[in-house]
């Protein structure tokens, strides 16, 4: 090895399975989020697929004062088949101080964990603070991170859980018990009004339920709006909600505000920053579309570094 060069940092799935935690994804978000609202340069999503058109990923990437770098995200409907996850996710840090990438983390299972604990952050500083009830549309293993993230910043009382299967439905119920979190499989219109905070963790591409049944004060989170077309949210909730993102610019283009004409959402860390309000009454309702952005895999790949005992790359 030449005099200035450096080995290239892997760390595998499996090791950073073994790392991550609810705690190291929450406070990664939030320094993302923050970092993302106080000048972080953002790129737009380039989407593709492999050889099947089936088979999809997207690469982000960002650039700010922490970290820069690309993640890469896969969707693989057929793994399911295989006995394998589909999706996966591959964070590419850079030496900012050579432009060569200094880091490899593989963190399919952790980018959960981060997607989860976006939304977690923005519900603790725009759910009403004696929010108790959460309904839940989607039984994935997003669905499932969603439930356990929530209940770290809200005593939850009861889990709605709205499942197109019955069976999935069941089973999701009874493992969010075993983690000693209340849950009951429930029809979307009694969930919704019976919650106060609702989110949607699934691959729609038309409303989930209809605006209506959202009652004064409840704080709303669509997490599976990250690409053209797709849609979970009512138009017409989103009209008279107070709207949040992770970065509008994208929210506007690939996430559920690409419904609504001239929307001009905050971003969350403007209120996370004291920049911005967020809930302003105890009746607004409030929405927070997490389209998901590189910066936050950036931090999340950095903490998992410094977790594994690695310093991370230069920054300049």
């Amino acid at each position: 090895m030449e005099a200035g060069e450096r080995l290239v940092i892997f760390l595998s799935e499996e090791e950073t399975r073994a790392l991550v935690t609810r705690e190291l994804a929450y406070e990664a978000a939030l320094s993302a989020l923050l970092e993302a609202a106080d000048g972080g340069v953002l790129f737009p999503a380039v989407v593709g697929h492999g050889s099947s058109p089936a088979n999809r990923f997207t690469v982000k990437s960002a650039a700010a004062a922490r970290a820069a770098g690309v993640k890469v995200g896969s969707y693989w409907p057929g793994n399911t088949e295989r006995g394998l996850p589909r999706h996966n996710s591959v964070i590419l840090l850079f030496d900012q101080s050579v432009g060569r990438v200094a880091a490899v983390v593989e963190a399919g299972f952790a980018n959960a964990y981060r997607t989860a604990a976006a939304d977690a952050v923005a519900a603790d500083v725009l759910a009403r603070p004696d929010a108790r009830s959460l309904a839940v549309f989607g039984t994935g293993p997003q669905a499932w991170h969603e439930c356990l993230a929530l209940a770290r910043v809200r005593d939850l009382s009861v889990v709605h859980v709205v499942a197109r299967d019955a069976a999935r439905g069941a089973r999701f119920v009874a493992d969010l018990a075993a983690e000693g979190v209340a849950a009951v499989l429930t029809g979307p219109e009694e969930a919704c009004r019976s919650a106060d905070v609702i989110v949607t963790a699934t691959t729609a591409r038309a409303p989930l339920f209809e605006a209506g049944w959202v009652r004064p004060g409840t704080h709303v989170a669509s997490m599976g709006s990250d690409g053209k077309g797709k849609q979970e949210l009512p138009v017409e909730l989103l009209a008279s909600a107070r709207l949040f993102c992770d970065w509008p610019a994208q929210s506007v283009a690939i996430g559920e505000f690409q419904h609504v004409p001239d929307a001009r959402p905050t971003a969350v860390g403007d209120v996370l920053a004291g920049r911005a309000t967020g809930r302003s009454s105890p009746d607004d309702v409030t929405v927070f579309d997490s389209s998901g952005i590189a910066l936050q895999d950036l931090h999340l790949g950095v903490a998992l570094l410094r977790a594994a005992g690695h310093t991370p790359p230069p920054v300049g």
